[in-house]
């Protein structure tokens, strides 16, 4: 064994790791130059929300989240004011003042959140203590995650979901279950609803939490073997599943399945959009970034901001975060990575993820849903 094999191993590793990320972002899959696609008008690019078919409810969101964040946030990991947490984006209605309840649910609602592509090959890696669900169940709340194939199709992982929603043992009162949405997981899940209506009464609401509704442009170029990079994830243990998770992503491919399956109306559609300021992107998806910005300068480095609303959803929020930020914790269990490559990971999820089931169930209460 040559002298230097233990530093060589170490190289070759963070290498690997950083090769397997880089695909996370799908920036090291993109090869050639974006070309803008064709699409319908998309929601709140050129038009107010009304006339898109989306309600906004930005004001209301905001009066909760920073209820939440004040009394919670500052006890909490990655607290930031308000009005840094947020991005102000056009004319934001005035707010209700009415006063945020911030005691015990009487719902008892739970966030069932499916992660986007790949999340099954991180999750050891990412060992992320399940502190969202440890902050909301001080309320009455839960959180809880639900497993899918991180590089099969949507309509594999909407099978998963159906299965996993049957599965639980829930009370016996009206949907409790917010379907959470985090990147491609927003898509799995509206094929799910679509396509098993035997889950929609355990449903209270669907949450698109930078939801990938309109697919990502940066899968146009990227292939499903070089997705498989992230395999090589330490720790990992996932397959290549039935290989669709790129192709789920595509434009086309979600906006001809958007076209051709009406959402159920019985149920309601929330979304949570990230849309951060240039300095709140990490540096190592500053590239991908660019790369979306070829289209639209308004993205959050994996997914253009129109494209992360459910049509005729009430719109939440413009989060100031990137799309990694949002959802997934790296930098507080690997400092490391955090400091020469996910730079602007931090973000107050705990009070995010609270912030929005008390918001569900107060627009649920004043619904008469």
């Amino acid at each position: 064994m040559p002298a230097n094999s233990s530093v060589i191993r170490p190289r070759r590793g963070v290498a690997r790791l950083m090769a397997a990320l880089a695909c996370l972002a799908l920036v090291a899959c993109a090869t050639k130059p974006l070309v803008p696609y064709t699409t319908n008008t998309p929601p709140l690019a050129l038009v107010p929300a009304s006339q898109a078919g989306v309600l906004d409810k930005r004001s209301r969101f905001r009066e909760t989240f920073c209820a939440v964040l004040e009394a919670h946030g500052k006890a909490l990991p990655d607290y930031r004011p308000c009005e840094d947490a947020l991005t102000r984006v056009g004319t934001e209605p005035a707010g209700t003042g009415a006063p945020v309840d911030l005691g015990e649910s009487k719902r008892h609602l739970i966030a069932a959140v499916v992660p986007g592509i790949g999340y099954d090959c991180f999750k050891p890696w990412l060992n992320s203590q399940n502190a969202v669900a440890k902050h909301v169940q001080q309320f009455g709340y839960d959180a809880i995650m639900l497993n899918v194939d991180g590089l099969s199709s949507s309509k594999n992982n909407a099978r998963q979901i159906r299965d996993a929603i049957l599965a639980m043992q829930l009370s016996s009162e009206p949907g409790v279950l917010v379907l959470v949405g985090y990147s491609k997981g927003a898509a799995d899940i509206l094929e799910a609803v679509v396509e098993y209506p035997e889950i929609r009464s355990r449903v209270a609401a669907v949450v698109s939490a930078a939801g990938a509704v309109g697919g990502s442009a940066l899968a146009n170029d990227a292939e499903q073997y070089q997705a498989d990079l992230l395999r090589y994830f330490p720790s990992a243990t996932c397959t290549s599943g039935d290989g669709g998770a790129v192709e789920s992503l595509r434009p086309a491919t979600r906006q001809a399945w958007m076209a051709q399956h009406p959402l159920p109306k019985e149920l309601r559609y929330f979304s949570l959009v990230t849309f951060p300021q240039p300095e709140r992107i990490s540096s190592i998806l500053k590239s991908s970034y660019d790369k979306l910005s070829q289209i639209d300068a308004r993205n959050d480095s994996q997914v253009i901001f129109y494209d992360q609303i459910v049509p005729g959803s009430a719109l939440l929020a413009f989060v100031n975060a990137d799309h990694w930020a949002l959802a997934v914790p790296i930098a507080r269990t690997h400092s490391t990575i955090a400091a020469l490559f996910v730079t602007q990971n931090a973000y107050p999820r705990e009070a995010l993820t609270e912030a929005i089931l008390r918001f569900i169930e107060e627009d649920l209460a004043t619904s008469g849903k």
